[in-house]
């Protein structure tokens, strides 16, 4: 479900009491373990950690580069880590990680699904979240971009 809300605050409001609970306690798991240089904003209508344009302009789609984020669907709440499906060992790695937590795991592309917080490895999403500074996640942006550009020869 796409919010058109415009500010985080606006999208926790909208929320029925328990999705908006369950959203702001992994928001507030991010926020305490968000690297310094990424910002909080809404964007494709959910709350989005992203690199800033003025960190790195040269995107695809014109649109900062998206770090992770969070959103309630029709059917879950959603968590966003695009940093650990940039390569396979990252996503493995978490995957793992997330077994070894006896949680289910539920992954869509970049997503990691669930109904509600206590479905989710609270401080597994944290230390990912820690993981890569806005200059190692460019980087990783830079070279994934790299490379297609090369197989396209």
């Amino acid at each position: 479900m796409r919010s058109d809300a415009t500010t985080v605050a606006g999208y926790l409001a909208a929320l029925p009491d328990d999705r908006r609970a369950a959203i702001a306690a992994v928001r507030q798991v991010i926020l305490q373990n968000l690297p310094a240089g990424y910002e909080e904003v809404m964007n494709w209508g959910m709350i989005t950690y992203q690199a800033p344009l003025a960190t790195y302009a040269d995107t695809y789609n014109g649109k900062p580069l998206m770090y992770a984020a969070l959103a309630s669907q029709k059917n879950h709440l959603a968590v966003y880590l695009t940093g650990i499906y940039m390569t396979d060992e990252a996503r493995a790695a978490f995957e793992d990680a997330y077994r070894a937590t006896g949680k289910r795991l539920d992954v869509g592309k970049s997503c990691v699904r669930f109904r509600k917080l206590e479905d989710l490895p609270i401080s597994l999403i944290g230390d990912v979240i820690a993981s890569l500074s806005v200059a190692a996640f460019v980087d990783q942006v830079k070279d994934i971009a790299a490379l297609r550009r090369k197989r396209r020869g």
